[in-house]
């Protein structure tokens, strides 16, 4: 299952082995040597980024949770921070390509090193291939002395010979003749081979390549205004004044994406309810539901409260919102957030949405929302561990999870009610298909067809994957998801 998440300071993409531009991170980074004989010297940014690689490698952590964890542990520069940043999301990222190279370089293959050494090799040679600022003599002389810091002489020989031979060869990867359009893909852009040719047998050869790609591109910052506090052209203003590089969202008429401008939760824009930190796709949810001012509105799996809240927004604080999560500690995540923006038509639950219909009357709610849990392929660009995690299995899995869910709330849902499945994935076996079959089931509820303004602004760019709006990653560089609206006609 998957959720939301920022993932910053990543380089672009170059497929073909040229290097592109990173963060300079004062060329180097700290090389983590004692200042003063007889102290122990403080971890060098490549030595957390290896450390988290490794953790996430071996004991099965998520790349965003100990990145931020462990940097907030660190000692290190605003550089620093954000080398570690990018080597941890990008080495992850081109995890594939990283190993296809290497493997043409260690003898006995990089599956038999010691899992320190691989990740080294492989933070190493991200460097030598995607960062232009990193001068790759300074990239494979900080890696020896990693080496020399964690292993032995042996070691430390073999990471230089490799490096070096990995300088010598020149531009790389190399692929062989006769592979398969998914082989190619799949070693280019670093992504699982199945995966990639599930995405071919869905949107073709040219839409999979291009879903590779942007999933390798650092995420765009955005956030949703909260207008019952201020417009979105007043917000936008105020940024370009402060010196941001802001726009408004193509998207969403709520959001606005932001260049540079570090975290924006640490603001008093944030602190004083203003703006929320909310991908371009997501933002687009609450608008299709379209809760109205005085409504009864249901959000089944709730947490963060992001959406929640801006269908709070919209009904001007208006109305109920029951939010609702299978965790108590989530549920009160949407609680602090409903505060922060002044909300007060929000209130929670905490139980299993599948229990809703015990709990809850029927045919009692205006509107309802399904943002369902998924195997949240759509954002592969936050969370660039997740594509190394999932397999097919996964996808039919949460596809049956999915059908009960939508089965379940629709209960609750009034005549003429509008309820909203959404899902933050690519698979159409999550989609569209789950939709198709409750249709097939419940003769009483029809689709709703999208209207304008929200269609006018993503036809010729969505796709309408039967009976609802598939954004993918490349559409918009927003993350990819699905949104279908359901109407009870009986």
């Amino acid at each position: 299952m998957s959720g939301g998440g920022n993932g910053v300071g990543r380089s672009a993409v170059n497929p073909n082995g040229g290097k592109r531009q990173g963060n300079n991170s004062k060329a180097v980074g700290n090389n983590g040597r004692a200042g003063n004989k007889g102290k122990v010297a403080p971890a060098s940014a490549r030595e957390i980024a290896l450390d988290i690689m490794v953790k996430v490698e071996q004991q099965g952590a998520y790349s965003n949770l100990l990145l931020n964890s462990s940097l907030q542990k660190a000692t290190l520069s605003k550089e620093d921070a954000g080398l570690v940043t990018e080597l941890v999301y990008g080495s992850i990222s081109r995890m594939n390509t990283l190993d296809y190279v290497l493997e043409g370089f260690v003898s006995k293959g990089i599956a038999k090193l010691q899992p320190w050494v691989r990740n080294l090799l492989r933070l190493s040679l991200y460097q030598i291939m995607y960062l232009d600022r990193i001068p790759s003599h300074a990239a494979v002389n900080e890696a020896v002395n990693i080496a020399k810091k964690k292993g032995h002489q042996g070691i430390s020989g073999m990471v230089n010979g490799v490096l070096r031979s990995v300088l010598r060869a020149g531009d790389l990867p190399v692929l062989p003749e006769g592979l398969s359009q998914a082989q190619r893909i799949s070693i280019l852009y670093s992504h699982p081979l199945w995966l990639v040719e599930r995405w071919i047998t869905e949107y073709g050869v040219d839409t999979a390549e291009a879903i590779c790609a942007s999933n390798n591109e650092p995420p765009a910052v955005s956030v949703r205004v909260n207008t019952t506090m201020i417009s979105r052209e007043a917000l936008l203003n105020q940024m370009i004044e402060q010196g941001l590089q802001a726009s408004a969202s193509e998207v969403s008429p709520y959001g606005i994406v932001v260049k540079g401008g570090g975290n924006l939760a640490l603001t008093s824009w944030y602190r004083d309810g203003y703006l929320s930190v909310q991908d371009e796709s997501s933002m687009l949810v609450a608008e299709a539901v379209a809760p109205e001012p005085g409504m009864r509105v249901l959000d089944c799996c709730a947490a963060p409260g992001g959406k929640t809240a801006h269908m709070g927004e919209l009904m001007k604080d208006e109305g109920s919102i029951y939010a609702n999560d299978l965790h108590l500690h989530k549920a009160k995540l949407i609680s602090d957030q409903a505060e922060r923006l002044g909300l007060d038509c929000v209130s929670t639950g905490s139980a299993d949405a599948l229990e809703l219909e015990h709990t809850l009357e029927h045919q009692s709610f205006d509107r309802i929302l399904l943002d369902a849990p998924c195997s949240g392929l759509g954002v592969i660009r936050r969370k660039p561990d997740l594509k190394w995690r999932k397999q097919p299995e996964d996808v039919a899995s949460v596809a049956s999870l999915q059908r009960e869910l939508l089965q379940s709330v629709s209960k609750l849902l009034k005549p003429g009610g509008i309820l909203v499945y959404s899902t933050c994935t690519t698979e159409q076996a999550e989609n569209s298909e789950v939709v198709a079959d409750f249709l097939k089931q419940n003769p009483d509820f029809t689709a709703v067809t999208f209207a304008s303004p929200l269609w006018d602004r993503l036809e010729g760019t969505a796709l309408a994957e039967g009976e609802g709006i598939q954004l993918l990653p490349h559409h918009y560089g927003s993350d990819g998801f699905y949104i279908s609206k359901l109407q009870r006609v009986l």
